[in-house]
């Protein structure tokens, strides 16, 4: 049904006679506005079926060159004019399947229904990542307002207390607005930024997690728990993981058994690890472990 139709309704001549000017009543606002008031009054009465369908469908080619005109407005915003014109004809459609004859013309109620659906699509499909709609709303604002206070030739560009003064908003929400209007689509990172030969792209900018940290935590969290320990114990850890010895070899040193030596890293491992994680508990306001 959504499909490309001429500009040039059917059954209308393609070389008719020019309207004379003169004559009001001929006229209308535009070109592509059919005269179907009799159709809509047709279609309010019929149930659903396929005449209210085939007569719909009748409808909405009538009217297609409008929703198209409307969608060319849009164009060159980053969208293309086809799926503009799907997006335009399915306001129409909408406008149809809702309009009540006996409330006025159906231009007036579909050129506004048109236009708003095409807005929604940029407002919901076109933006990278989804942004609240107060801030496409200061966007909007903000991109009308540049373009007025920028018409005179050689005027330069408005500030932001300019910008505030003439759209009634706080400088934060102009900021904001100016803000939105940089990040209506997304950069890639593995765009290049620079044109030259050793060109990199943005994820060479980012950094990276440094697995050095959580050493450096667990280390600082230890050291009281170490500083508690008796000084044999002390002395038998460092022995072990800092001049990586043998427990054997260690048992040696110190004249005891190799399982002795075994139990006393053992339990001086679980205190230390007990008190450095009851120091944790007790910081975000949990009960300590025993």
């Amino acid at each position: 049904m959504l499909i490309e139709t001429p500009t040039i309704r059917p059954g209308t001549p393609q070389s008719a006679e020019p309207v004379d000017p003169s004559n009001a009543s001929a006229r209308r606002r535009h070109d592509d506005a059919p005269d179907t008031m009799a159709l809509f009054g047709r279609l309010a009465g019929l149930p659903e079926g396929p005449e209210r369908d085939a007569l719909r469908d009748e409808l909405v080619t009538a009217w297609l060159p409008m929703a198209h005109r409307i969608a060319g407005r849009f164009r060159d915003r980053g969208e293309s004019i086809e799926d503009l014109r799907q997006v335009a004809a399915l306001g129409l459609v909408k406008a149809i399947d809702r309009f009540d004859p006996e409330r006025g013309a159906f231009e007036s109620y579909a050129v506004p229904t048109i236009t708003g659906e095409v807005k929604r699509h940029f407002r919901d499909r076109m933006w990278a990542l989804r942004v609240p709609r107060r801030v496409q709303e200061l966007r909007n604002k903000v991109r009308v307002a540049r373009r007025e206070l920028a018409q005179s030739p050689g005027s330069p560009e408005p500030s932001v207390a300019a910008l505030a003064a003439h759209t009634g908003l706080t400088e934060d929400e102009v900021a904001a607005g100016m803000e939105a209007l940089e990040s209506f689509s997304t950069l890639s990172l593995d765009a290049e930024l620079s044109a030259g030969d050793d060109g990199y792209s943005l994820a060479d900018t980012l950094g990276a997690a440094d697995a050095s940290y959580d050493t450096v935590i667990d280390r600082e969290s230890a050291k009281e728990g170490l500083r508690r320990l008796p000084e044999r114990e002390r002395a038998i850890l460092y022995m072990r993981f800092f001049e990586d010895m043998t427990q054997s070899r260690i048992a040696d040193c110190l004249g005891i058994s190799q399982m002795h030596v075994s139990r006393l890293i053992s339990r001086s491992c679980a205190r230390v690890r007990d008190e450095a994680l009851g120091e944790h508990t007790a910081r975000s306001g949990q009960p300590a472990r025993t």
